[in-house]
């Protein structure tokens, strides 16, 4: 009899096995991919990592959360600045001064900021995602950067979107193209996958191992059931099915040192079907020989990826969260069972919370 089954081997489920377990738990981690990792995993082709389900860059503030993963890996410096490709064209990202040079010619922050004055269009009381951002930035900036790959990304028009979903982009006033703004940041050398090895040494792991599929048996194994999937699948979509948005990668082996001299590279016009080439190399530096590209195309089904975070799907989950608040033996965390998207510090931070307040109960 293990004391927690634990579904899923992703960031929240390895981190709760493996500190459930540092504290004198039997875990049984199972997971019905045939890999360890999650979304977070990364496969080696000849030589490059390659991140397989999408660009993972660990960044966070939090001290503790940071000292953390660096006792399973060594991370390297790597600083995320993209670029966008609208039509042929490329711009610096985030939006930041040499953006705004490359549309307005302007050279300082303040003739940066009197031109958005100038352009952006006022609202007090900005209703939707589109609404939201063409009071920040006008339309012309709109249009390059956020129309057409919003369009894509959601299948939605940007006026059927929350503003929620737009606000975590950085818009700033300086030539600062860090996406990320936080103190600690970079990628594990080797890889990501290294990290779960680690994290799960000593732990008993099943993949090819579907939940639902033997739902009766795995419930019976342990005392209590930690579980990380999609909530609704968990209740058998009782209040309906969730939305998310998904994603479909090709990737591609070239024999060529450098396909686009960038980490990653979105596409913002909505004529291109796919959203973003990551070439992964760049994420430790690589100067091998061949590269690895992968290209991203947005759909409505495959993996979840990013939950739809509006009014009626909330409405489901909050359904579903009153279920899940009077449950005993099944203990619930991480992106899909939160419907809430999670960056990967968050992920453990959360993990790591779970796991002192279910100890000390």
């Amino acid at each position: 009899m293990y004391d927690y089954l634990i579904v899923g081997a992703g960031f929240y489920g390895a981190v709760c096995a493996r500190e459930l377990t540092d504290r004198g738990c039997k875990c049984l981690v199972i997971d019905k991919r045939s890999h360890i990792g999650g979304n977070s995993y990364t496969e080696n082709i000849e030589g490059i990592n390659v991140h397989k389900y999408g660009p993972h860059i660990f960044h966070t503030s939090d001290k503790k959360v940071w000292e953390y993963v660096n006792k399973y890996a060594e991370f390297n410096d790597f600083k995320y600045r993209p670029k966008v490709n609208y039509k042929g064209s490329i711009y610096s990202f985030p939006i930041n001064l040499m953006t705004l040079y490359q549309i307005y010619g302007v050279t300082t922050p303040d003739e940066a900021f009197r031109k958005l004055e100038d352009v952006k269009i006022p609202n007090n009381n900005p209703k939707n995602l589109e609404e939201w951002i063409l009071s920040q930035v006008g339309p012309e900036i709109y249009n390059i950067f956020i129309k057409g790959y919003t369009k894509k990304q959601w299948n939605k028009d940007p006026k059927e979107l929350p503003t929620s979903i737009i606000k975590r982009l950085p818009i700033r006033m300086s030539f600062e193209d860090n996406y990320y703004e936080d103190t600690y940041s970079g990628i594990p050398i080797n890889g990501y996958t290294g990290i779960f090895e680690k994290l799960l040494i000593g732990i008993e792991v099943q993949l090819k191992s579907d939940y639902f599929e033997q739902k009766d048996y795995f419930d019976s194994v342990a005392k209590k059931v930690i579980y990380t999937g999609p909530i609704d699948a968990f209740y058998g979509y009782k209040f309906d099915k969730l939305d998310y948005r998904s994603l479909r990668f090709e990737t591609y082996n070239l024999n060529m040192p450098d396909y686009q001299g960038v980490a990653g590279m979105n596409y913002t016009d909505e004529e291109v079907s796919f959203t973003r080439i990551t070439e992964h190399k760049h994420f430790e530096f690589g100067k091998q020989k061949n590269t690895v590209i992968s290209m991203e195309y947005p759909e409505n089904h495959g993996e979840p990826y990013y939950p739809i975070n509006d009014t009626e799907n909330n409405k489901k989950y909050s359904m579903y969260k009153e279920l899940m608040d009077k449950e005993e033996k099944y203990i619930f965390g991480g992106r899909l069972a939160d419907y809430r998207y999670y960056d990967m510090h968050q992920v453990i931070a959360s993990a790591l919370a779970k796991v002192n307040k279910i100890i000390f109960i």
